[in-house]
């Protein structure tokens, strides 16, 4: 039995990483940059102005309120051209390039116009209400690099500097295959001792956030039947997650079926509860994760060790869960062997503070709690975590 750290050392010497190709920017959420993005341009790229009001020589205003005189207009997209001399002012829109001459704006709620005139009836600073010409960013400076996911919010910042096109790793395709003679259909009514298939649809999800995933037909516990899913899976797809069939039942045939098909097994068992008979296996290029077949077990170790995986793959520069820390709210008992990833509900006290309220988890097959949960809290082997205790977390993504 490994450690948690020791499962993750050994995923990572085994993972393979893919190729880059280049798409649309429109499909480029939750893909992996495989190149740096850099302005192209300053930013802004000229002074522009952050209100409604005239553009003026701050120098002018000293002794507000004055009237200034007004000879043109500057709006977004096409901008006052001329140079402003002393006692001249300019409308100006939000946006719009200030006028050569003007170092301010001053807002139209301090303005009146009248008869080819603006008052100014409070002075104005010099730069008030201007953001200058490359303050936000310089032409040729680094945005984004190569390994960081590309999310919603990078989306303006990277079509700002002319990505039409980007250059991001390729996906993984990711096999999903549910195993067991008890397992039935989501739309089915399970009979006598059967249950609905909510794995496959969970982890289809789960990686379909950062690799191509199918769902594979359902197996029953038969090593025939279950040695053509695998052995298709491995020939067609980078990695096989299966779920069930990997403990030491007499219906267990998981471990039996990979190494018949020439698969090495690099581990099978982790000090670790929810998850204790995870497999880790590979054949040519193809990883295979055996998780448990409870769901809150398969849903843990998916992100614990698949999901680091899977961005591995894909040159990420993050691929463990985002760590964390908060207060214990609740007494939360540890396992004596192993140590315990569980589901948890972190949210925010009065104080400000990160708390980690109960979710009245009772064991692996309880998804309902893990249904509320928003991250997971680490509890070393034998050491429970007690009310004020600070415990490290992991947050779900």
């Amino acid at each position: 039995m490994i450690s948690i750290s020791e499962a993750l050392k050994i995923i990572e010497n085994q993972v393979g990483k893919l190729k880059a190709e280049t798409i649309d920017l429109v499909e480029a959420v939750g893909r992996v940059l495989a190149e740096t993005v850099k302005a192209d341009m300053d930013l802004p790229p000229f002074n522009r102005s952050q209100m409604d009001g005239f553009a003026l020589k701050s120098k002018d205003t000293k002794d507000a309120p004055v009237n200034l005189k007004i000879i043109g207009e500057s709006v977004a997209g096409k901008g006052f051209d001329g140079r402003m001399k002393s006692g001249e002012s300019v409308r100006i829109m939000t946006g719009a390039r200030l006028p050569e001459g003007a170092d301010a704006v001053q807002k139209v709620e301090l303005t009146e116009e009248n008869d080819g005139f603006a008052e100014i009836t409070e002075a104005a600073k010099s730069g008030q209400h201007i953001n200058l010409l490359a303050s936000e960013i310089k032409s040729g400076t680094k945005i984004f690099g190569a390994g960081e996911i590309i999310n919603e919010q990078m989306i303006a910042a990277i079509a700002s500097f002319g990505y039409a096109k980007i250059k991001v790793f390729k996906r993984p395709k990711i096999a999903i295959l549910s195993t067991g003679t008890e397992i039935v259909g989501i739309s089915e009514m399970p009979q006598k001792d059967q249950i609905r298939n909510s794995n496959s649809i969970m982890l289809k999800i789960f990686a379909g956030k950062y690799g191509d995933s199918k769902s594979l037909p359902t197996v029953k516990d038969d090593v025939e039947s279950l040695t053509a899913a695998i052995e298709n899976a491995l020939e067609n797809y980078d990695v096989l997650v299966t779920t069930g069939g990997v403990s030491v039942g007499d219906y267990d045939f998981t471990k039996t079926v990979l190494r018949d098909l020439g698969a090495e097994i690099f581990f099978e068992k982790i000090s670790l509860k929810p998850g204790k008979p995870t497999v880790f296996a590979k054949r040519n290029n193809c990883l295979v994760f055996g998780l448990p077949g409870n769901p809150v077990s398969s849903a843990v170790t998916f992100y614990l060790f698949a999901r680091t995986a899977i961005l591995r793959m894909q040159s990420a520069n993050n691929c463990e869960l985002r760590k964390g820390f908060a207060i214990v709210a609740s007494k939360i008992k540890a396992a004596k062997e192993r140590d315990s990833v569980l589901p948890a509900l972190v949210a925010t006290n009065a104080k400000g503070e990160l708390i980690i309220e109960s979710l009245r988890f009772n064991g692996s097959s309880n998804f309902i709690a893990f249904a509320r949960a928003n991250a997971l809290v680490f509890v070393p082997q034998g050491k429970s975590l007690e009310i004020g205790d600070v415990a490290e977390i992991m947050f779900l993504p």
